[in-house]
């Protein structure tokens, strides 16, 4: 008995120094983070100020946009790093009323250079009827989506198109959201274990080989924090969609 309470006491120990070499590694990469934002923020701000020279109304325009999603990666990193010396095992939600149309036209927006870069055209089908606000944690669900969107071009080629939606279930009184690419779609055999943990689909490996097999796993973790769901249809060739609901309130 003695003989395994001390396995057991190893065992914990050497858990104990992984978790705290892992704890080390996520403060010196967000530190890392944190200070290259800062210092981007700050040349974006040196040209908003005209410090640096005179710029068109446009360039003016894509400068604050992206300022904006400068300042708001520094904030999720902030959070990161709280949240690693925090004792707390589950992370905490600020929930709050958001407008979802203009955080899905943000998360557009930071990925329209890498669209336009691969020839993907990314179209936000916006509601024409007005929309209510939701409540949620508004850089969580940011997350959701650049999980999302980042898949759909990394795995579409050029030519593709990839089709956001937005509608209002008055009924159920719930928001329903679809992600919708022309991509490489996702293996019949893969399917069941695809928001599984560091899991990646053969093809989506043959397609790009880097990727850590978390995105889809912390999606539906955010989903399922905010008692919402998440799934896909999806067959080899013409693509995948993902579907999510989120209660308005």
């Amino acid at each position: 008995m003695s003989k395994e309470i001390e396995e057991l006491k190893m065992e914990n120990e050497k858990l104990k120094k992984i978790n705290e070499v892992k704890s080390d590694l996520i403060s010196i990469s967000a530190h890392e983070l944190r200070t290259s934002l800062s210092a981007l923020k700050w040349i974006l701000k040196m040209f908003l100020d005209k410090d640096l020279g005179k710029i068109t109304s446009e360039q003016e325009a894509f400068i604050k946009r992206a300022l904006d999603s400068s300042d708001r990666m520094i904030s999720l990193v902030n959070r990161l790093l709280t949240l690693n010396h925090s004792d707390e095992l589950d992370i905490p939600f600020d929930f709050k009323k958001v407008n979802i149309i203009k955080t899905i036209e943000q998360t557009i927006f930071e990925f329209s250079g890498e669209a336009h870069k691969k020839d993907v055209d990314l179209i936000f089908l916006k509601p024409e009827n007005e929309f209510p606000l939701i409540k949620c944690d508004e850089e969580m669900i940011r997350v959701v989506f650049q999980n999302l969107i980042e898949n759909a071009i990394k795995y579409s080629q050029a030519d593709d198109k990839i089709f956001i939606s937005l509608k209002h279930n008055s009924k159920e009184n719930r928001i329903e959201i679809s992600i919708r690419d022309t991509g490489i779609g996702i293996n019949t055999k893969d399917q069941d274990k695809i928001f599984n943990k560091f899991f990646r689909g053969s093809n989506a490996l043959e397609k790009d080989s880097l990727g850590s097999g978390l995105g889809l796993f912390t999606t539906k973790n955010i989903i399922r924090h905010h008692k919402g769901k998440i799934w896909f249809e999806s067959t080899s060739e013409p693509g995948t969609t993902f579907f999510i609901t989120l209660p308005v309130s």
